[in-house]
């Protein structure tokens, strides 16, 4: 299967936070969306691996995506090195996306900064010829992706272009909402953290909604860029 999009990050559920109006939108514009996530979250504060690998599921129905896999590599240890670029280049080779998106390039979390550069990394080892893989016993061809865009996290960053998700913030924040373990829930007895805090989860609309005001609609979510975006033509900016 060949995807479009394939959007990778470090935990279950940085995708969601991050673009999943993107994800939405393009989902049902046709387009063929996969999510890779790198670690299970087990060293999260709150709920279980295979709480979120339960999460992770639903999430991904709510978003209609083509396919969802998991790693498995180690939260908060992972490096970004030889044996774990292969595990992500065999992905990208088995999907061949033309777009990627991934982590922010710098971050609060450790793991979103290494899972940033470990995937632009892969992203352009993908595509030399004289690294072999395997997959199922089948040697696989060298891919590599059009595009890596950078979403945006827990930290503010500027970003190089947004995308107007006005139509599907709902759909955005009921795939964030299917990590019930993670977020605000007046009623968990759950430990509290950072990110299951009601300003958190209010922070992620809001914040969609600025981007939104900046551009003149409603919301949307920002992407930073590797290299310049180029168009055919200035009327096609919006």
């Amino acid at each position: 299967m060949k995807l479009d999009i394939l959007a990778i990050g470090a935990h279950p559920d940085d995708v969601e936070l991050s673009c999943s109006g993107t994800i939405a939108k393009e989902v049902s514009r046709g387009k063929k969306v996969g999510i890779l996530d790198l670690t299970r979250g087990e060293l999260g504060t709150r709920g279980t691996p295979e709480i979120r690998d339960q999460e992770a599921k639903n999430a991904a129905s709510i978003l209609g995506i083509a396919t969802r896999e998991n790693l498995g590599f180690k939260d908060g240890f992972f490096v970004n090195d030889q044996n774990h670029q292969l595990e992500i280049i065999k992905i990208l080779r088995k999907y061949r996306p033309e777009i990627v998106l991934c982590n922010a390039v710098t971050d609060r979390h450790i793991d979103h900064g290494k899972g940033s550069k470990l995937t632009s990394d892969s992203c352009f080892l993908s595509g030399l010829r004289k690294i072999e893989t395997t997959l199922d016993g089948i040697t696989q061809e060298p891919w590599r992706p059009k595009h890596v865009y950078h979403y945006i996290q827990w930290a503010t960053i500027e970003p190089d272009f947004v995308v107007d998700i006005s139509s599907h913030i709902d759909k955005k924040m009921e795939s964030v909402m299917a990590y019930a373990s993670q977020f605000y829930d007046s009623n968990s007895k759950e430990p509290t953290t950072p990110i299951s805090s009601k300003n958190f989860l209010e922070s992620t609309k809001y914040r969609a909604a600025d981007l939104g005001r900046i551009i003149g609609v409603e919301y949307a979510e920002g992407f930073t860029v590797e290299r310049y975006i180029a168009v055919d033509s200035i009327f096609n900016l919006i």
